[in-house]
């Protein structure tokens, strides 16, 4: 099985921390399987220059907001938007199979706001989330969510 490409931005390194944990977790499933697939990470930044993406990606995005509550006085997008430019990019949008958002809980309502923002903008699902750093039973719920999102698209 091919492996699932993962796009993503990391400001503070817990998206970064979480995939990297994320990658190690689906080499160690690939071993004992083949038919589990690897990671194939990206990460995007300011100084990234736009590409062209002919492969499906899920992106994972944390949410960095400035004012607004996310209901009713809407809400700011800060230091999360090259991610959003280049999932933006010509027809990058289209390969977006899915997101997956990180945040803190206590924001309440705010909770992986931007990435629910990213689901209906790019009209691809939200997955799945998880706290900050995530925990060692996210990595596994997430990677099998994933799993089977990409043999469904794969099929």
């Amino acid at each position: 099985m091919a492996p699932m490409n993962i796009i993503y931005i990391s400001l503070e390194g817990n998206t970064r921390s979480f995939l990297t944990r994320m990658q190690g977790y689906a080499k160690q499933q690939h071993s004992i399987s083949a038919d589990r697939p690897l990671l194939e990470l990206k990460e995007v930044s300011d100084q990234t220059i736009p590409a062209d993406e002919t492969e499906p990606f899920f992106a994972f995005v944390p949410t960095y907001l400035n004012g607004g509550n996310g209901i009713d006085s809407g809400f700011t997008e800060i230091m999360t938007n090259a991610l959003g430019e280049y999932i933006s990019y010509n027809d990058n949008a289209k390969q977006c199979i899915g997101v997956v958002g990180s945040g803190n809980k206590n924001f309440n309502e705010q909770y992986c706001l931007t990435a629910r923002k990213y689901s209906r903008e790019f009209d691809a699902p939200f997955l799945a989330d998880y706290e900050l750093r995530g925990t060692s039973q996210d990595i596994e719920r997430i990677y099998t969510i994933l799993s089977k999102r990409w043999s469904e698209i794969n099929a």
